[in-house]
């Protein structure tokens, strides 16, 4: 897992999502899909090793109703795309109640009822994917740990990753709070996530959300050996 953390200055959390074991027997892709903290905190340096490392595509997991400054990025390559997706929505009271207003919402234990509430916003970025030029795809939020973790796990998921490599790889977003957090609701990241993934069907969770069937093949074939 560990091999897997990439070193661009600026940032603290970034990751390939390559390398992973399928349960057919195949290998995640290296260098088609990043997952990181936001790069509007990359130095030039930063910078130049995300471009070197071949990404092309950047999209900024934003939630709707709030204004984040850390998001703000101007890349400093012409060639370099952005795209703006909110997976979550803080005008939902309810969920304002639940979780926003709560420690809660910096913990993996929110997931399944996002993934409940916001299908259509989550397979938006799907086919953002799936939708994106060649070249290397970054997927970030602020600190890159919840937002881009439900993303990362989605993807996961529909390659055929398995929960124990989707659970390590959240894992490697360390947060000694967040795990005192789920300690004091006698939970744990791997109790979190694999409620989240209990039940989940892949396929028919991003096809009610939107996802064509033939972006479903698009993702996997990017991100697949």
């Amino acid at each position: 897992m560990d091999e897997r953390v990439l070193t661009w200055e600026g940032c603290t959390n970034v990751r390939d999502l390559g390398g992973l074991s399928t349960c057919d027997g195949r290998i995640t892709r290296w260098r088609a899909i990043v997952r990181s903290d936001t790069p509007a905190r990359l130095t030039a340096v930063g910078w130049s090793a995300l471009y070197a490392y071949g990404v092309r595509t950047i999209i900024s997991l934003h939630t709707h109703g709030k204004a984040e400054d850390e998001l703000n990025i101007t890349p400093p390559h012409p060639d370099l795309v952005t795209v703006q997706v909110a997976i979550e929505d803080i005008t939902d009271t309810e969920f304002v109640q639940r979780w926003a207003a709560t420690d809660l919402w910096c913990t993996p234990l929110y997931y399944k009822d996002a993934l409940r509430r916001w299908p259509e916003r989550h397979a938006a970025v799907i086919s953002a994917i799936a939708h994106a030029r060649p070249g290397g795809v970054l997927f970030h939020c602020v600190r890159g740990h919840d937002r881009t973790g439900i993303i990362a796990l989605l993807l996961l998921s529909l390659v055929g990753v398995t929960s124990d490599d989707i659970i390590a790889d959240y894992e490697l977003s360390r947060d000694p709070e967040r795990d005192e957090l789920l300690m004091r609701e006698h939970s744990s990241v791997r109790d979190a996530l694999l409620s989240a993934l209990e039940g989940l069907n892949i396929d028919s969770y991003l096809r009610m959300g939107g996802v064509s069937q033939d972006d479903l093949v698009a993702v996997r074939k990017r991100l697949l050996e």
